[in-house]
């Protein structure tokens, strides 16, 4: 299985942000160079495995909440994505929402055959 370095920089960043910290910052507090930080969140470098346990624990989240696109069993950070996307929706768009989500999944579920073609 192949890792998705852009989903890992991708996560990386939004969890940075997400902290209001600069790349320059969690360069400064990883002890990785500004321009590695940048390059690990276009998805353009490797990331390596001491990397990334030292970034999540630089922005307070789990390793899971950075790989969770490149591991199977991750049904947990999805949720967790789901209900991050929720929270500061109104009822009107949980509602539409809600009902995009049941019409989605009836249609994974009816063609669900072409799956595995």
């Amino acid at each position: 299985m192949e890792l998705d370095y852009k989903a890992i920089g991708k996560r990386i960043k939004i969890a940075r942000i997400s902290v209001d910290l600069t790349q320059e910052r969690l360069a400064e507090i990883t002890g990785v160079s500004p321009t590695h930080i940048s390059n690990i969140e276009t998805g353009t470098t490797r990331v390596s495995l001491t990397a990334i346990v030292t970034i999540a624990n630089a922005l307070s989240v789990t390793v899971d909440d950075l790989l969770c696109d490149s591991v199977k069993k991750s049904r947990v950070q999805f949720e967790k994505d789901i209900g991050d996307i929720l929270k500061d929706c109104d009822e009107y768009e949980i509602r539409m929402i809600a009902d995009m989500a049941q019409a989605l999944k009836d249609t994974l579920r009816k063609d669900a055959h072409l799956r595995n073609q």
